[in-house]
């Protein structure tokens, strides 16, 4: 008893030394955000100076945490044998043999292609259920319109593993186990509440009076949505069809478990369970290029879109 209450006590302190490490970041930080955003004719004294200095160092930490991690893996996929349990954080050689080897392997290329068909797939299905559904939402008045919209989003508080099983034997049931179809079904209605969310609030910020002209020019429901908002609504498309897509790619738990053959598993599941020369060996090698190749198609997304959000957003623009 005496040795549980000591567990539990040690377990406060360090959520205790967590929350004191948390707010001396955060509270910097904080102040340094509002320094940092004073008007350009606003008074600059030493104190001014120096939160900047803070703001962009903290900023400095937060890049360096984020891109490291990448910028190792990289690292490690160009180094083989036991030069990969040697700890260098500059290149000391460009060995390409592990990606030689990761995109040589048939299974590996039939996953990339798995992952590709089944994110598409669920951003196509994922927006169009979702958009239809955000004008009902947004623009239809029916009672009990709230109560829905806040059910839609409860259904995405609960974790992936509370609903595998109820989930697995509806898989089973409709005849999907081991088929993209069923990976396709479990990200579409783990994807729509989030979109569904989003739409809906972008959507109730769009003027009514260009609904109101195109129902007076004789505009069906869908015609409204295709021609009308999809235009206006191009920025939180793009924004809810990347995350989606990003949410797709990156899956696990229903990959795992809904696939079974090698020619139907998606990338994550493949990394995963790539093996060595013996059942000990683990190919760091292979596993970090094969994460550096599927990680480079989404930053390059992101990148992209990004440059489209920031286009939709200003095209999408309408003055009072």
């Amino acid at each position: 008893m005496t040795a549980a209450i000591a567990a539990v006590l040690w377990v406060l302190v360090k959520f205790a030394i967590f929350l004191i490490v948390a707010l001396g970041l955060a509270v910097p930080f904080y102040f340094a955000v509002l320094v940092s955003t004073e008007r350009e004719g606003s008074t600059r004294g030493v104190g001014t100076v120096l939160w900047r200095v803070v703001f962009w160092l903290i900023v400095a930490a937060i890049v360096f945490a984020s891109v490291f991690p990448f910028y190792y893996a990289i690292l490690s996929s160009l180094k083989s044998g036991t030069a990969l349990f040697r700890v260098n954080y500059l290149p000391e050689s460009f060995n390409l043999a592990n990606y030689r080897q990761v995109l040589t392997t048939a299974s590996f290329l039939a996953s990339i292609w798995n992952s590709i068909f089944i994110a598409t797939i669920t951003v196509g299905a994922a927006l169009l259920l979702a958009v239809t559904a955000s004008y009902a939402l947004a623009r239809v008045r029916f009672r009990g319109r709230g109560l829905l919209l806040m059910t839609i989003l409860a259904v995405s508080m609960f974790p992936q593993i509370a609903v595998l099983s109820g989930l697995y034997e509806l898989v089973t049931w409709l005849g999907l186990y081991n088929r993209p179809w069923a990976l396709i079904l479990s990200y579409t209605i783990f994807t729509l509440p989030f979109t569904v969310w989003v739409l809906t609030t972008f959507m109730r910020d769009l003027p009514v009076e260009i609904e109101e002209a195109a129902i007076m020019d004789g505009a069906s429901p869908w015609i409204i949505i295709t021609r009308v908002f999809m235009p206006l609504l191009w920025p939180a498309l793009v924004t809810t069809g990347l995350l989606a897509f990003i949410g797709a790619w990156n899956e696990f738990l229903f990959a795992l478990t809904f696939t079974i053959s090698e020619n139907q598993r998606t990338v994550p599941v493949a990394i995963a369970l790539f093996s060595g020369a013996s059942v000990q060996e683990i190919p760091w090698g292979p596993i970090m290029a094969a994460s550096v190749i599927v990680t480079v198609p989404l930053i390059l997304l992101v990148l992209i879109f990004q440059r489209k959000i920031v286009a939709g957003l200003t095209a999408g623009g309408v003055k009072g």
